[in-house]
């Protein structure tokens, strides 16, 4: 009777751990710190402006791009947020200032906020480009940045477009003068 009772009990103790063992060895997916979207964010230490979800929306060759992100100051001052898009001596530089208290989302286009232009950077669509942020008096952060095309509907309008140029003749040109014509009387 008592070897009965010690098997059921040990029998019910493997079925318990068993099923519920998962949890003790494997992590919670939910306690794992990811970017649930195109874009990724970039850590705390880079300085006390918060980036969101920061992508770069290139042309076809990856010359030119455009920064999407959304820069969050929860800081009674206004910041800069410095960034070098790409490694070494051909590293774009460009800086953001971000009012004090505000979230600048770069390219929100229904609001009038366009994306910040990236001219002259390696960046081919479905590759990543090292991009170091820094604001304030933190260390930065040097993150790869994602690169998407303007194929997929949402993204098409941050695309980055070619610019006008504007061309100066080197000579000026004559220009014509108007000429008095006949007119049929009526």
């Amino acid at each position: 009777m008592k070897t009965r009772l010690i098997a059921s009990i040990a029998v019910g103790a493997a079925v318990v751990l068993g099923t519920t063992g998962c949890n003790i060895l494997a992590p919670q997916a939910t306690t794992i710190d990811y970017s649930a979207s195109d874009g990724v964010n970039v850590p705390a230490d880079s300085g006390p402006l918060h980036v969101r979800n920061a992508l770069i929306v290139a042309n076809e060759d990856g010359t030119t791009g455009n920064l999407v992100a959304a820069i969050v100051n929860d800081t009674t001052g206004s910041l800069t947020l410095r960034l070098e898009v790409g490694e070494g001596s051909t590293a774009v530089r460009s800086s953001v200032n971000v009012p004090a208290n505000r979230t600048l989302s770069l390219g929100d286009l229904a609001n009038g906020v366009e994306p910040l232009r990236l001219d002259d950077i390696d960046a081919v669509p479905g590759s990543t480009v090292p991009v170091y942020f820094q604001s304030g008096d933190g260390q930065g952060a040097l993150i790869q940045v994602p690169v998407l095309d303007g194929a997929l509907e949402y993204l098409a309008p941050l695309a980055p477009t070619p610019e006008a140029t504007v061309s100066i003749p080197a000579t000026p040109s004559a220009t014509p003068t108007p000429t008095a014509s006949a007119t049929p009387a009526s």
